[in-house]
């Protein structure tokens, strides 16, 4: 796989604080990551990790507590409200539930069309005949662009979802979990899906999944959160065949392995994920580590690059 090197997106020191009960729930802590042009980043970790709210928080969706997001080098926190809808053009999302994401009292030609409303990108017959290319675009037929949402299955949907998103040709996708509630069957179609529209349209995707198998296949690169906080970032390859951090190995021992001659020892994480209100000090998950040394809930542990672009935030690797 070619290693693609255009940055397209920066994202610097991102935070992202939700104030409960007058303490900062930290959903976001020090997020640091570089997407380059047409390459797929996957994110990955287990519910409640921060994942959907990193995704939204980078494009803006969610306003940041702290940090800068540098789009083609320019900081998108600076931006006022007409620059900001001017760069919904570039940036779109595909939503996570299919079901809840499409108005249902709103035709699909509508739905796929209000983005060509908003941006004033066609009206008329030159409306209609974009959102009848969206629909062949994502595998469906013109005709559907009749009927309303609770007409179609839950893939379909979903492809609807991506017409939307495709509508004004952005540079940048969020997938947040864009098949975590479809069938299985269903999944590997999308996900194809969102592979041939990235090579025929040179899009680049930040893919939030909790399927790492599915992650591996989608993705050039996979960050791995806890917490809210980042622990490991490599390229699929070098993350699947040798994870450093704990959490990462706990999570790949549990995919399933389509071959019965080859044994994987199952590693079973002890207790239950610490609430972000109040999270254990110095390393995160040292809690549920059984490396844990009397440094680890002293100490952060700092972001380190322990091989050639493999990095993770651990004190087993500190020299």
């Amino acid at each position: 796989m070619a290693v693609k090197t255009q940055k397209l997106i920066e994202v610097k020191n991102v935070k992202k604080y939700f104030p409960i009960q007058k303490k900062p729930l930290k959903a976001v802590d020090d997020l640091n990551l570089i997407i380059n042009k047409g390459e797929t980043v996957g994110l990955v970790g287990e519910s409640g990790c921060g994942k959907s709210t990193a995704g939204k928080t980078i494009i803006r969706l969610l306003e940041p507590t702290a940090g800068e997001v540098l789009f083609e080098g320019e900081n998108i926190y600076e931006f006022n409200q007409r620059q900001m809808k001017e760069l919904r053009k570039d940036m779109q999302i595909i939503f996570q539930d299919p079901y809840a994401s499409l108005n249902p009292r709103m035709k699909i030609e509508d739905i796929i069309g209000e983005p060509l409303d908003i941006h004033h990108l066609a009206k008329g017959k030159k409306r209609k005949e974009r959102v009848h290319e969206l629909l062949e675009l994502v595998g469906l037929r013109p005709e559907h662009a009749n009927r309303f949402p609770h007409e179609f299955s839950g893939g379909q949907r979903q492809r609807i979802g991506i017409a939307r998103a495709l509508a004004v040709h952005p540079k940048f996708i969020v997938c947040d979990e864009p098949i975590s509630a479809l069938d299985v069957s269903i999944q590997a179609q999308i996900v194809n899906l969102l592979k041939s529209l990235q090579e025929k349209m040179d899009l680049t995707y930040l893919f939030i999944a909790h399927d790492l198998s599915m992650v591996k296949y989608i993705s050039d690169r996979i960050l791995v959160m806890y917490l809210g906080n980042m622990v490991e970032l490599s390229d699929s390859g070098s993350l699947y065949d040798e994870p450093l951090h704990p959490y990462t190995k706990a999570l790949l021992s549990a995919v399933p392995i389509p071959d019965p001659t080859v044994k994987r020892e199952r590693i079973v994480l002890e207790g239950e994920v610490p609430t972000p209100l109040s999270p254990p000090s110095g390393c995160v998950f040292r809690t549920r580590c059984k490396y844990a040394m009397e440094r680890c809930a002293i100490e952060i542990p700092k972001w380190k690059e322990v091989k050639p672009s493999h990095f993770t935030a651990c004190h087993l690797y500190d020299v």
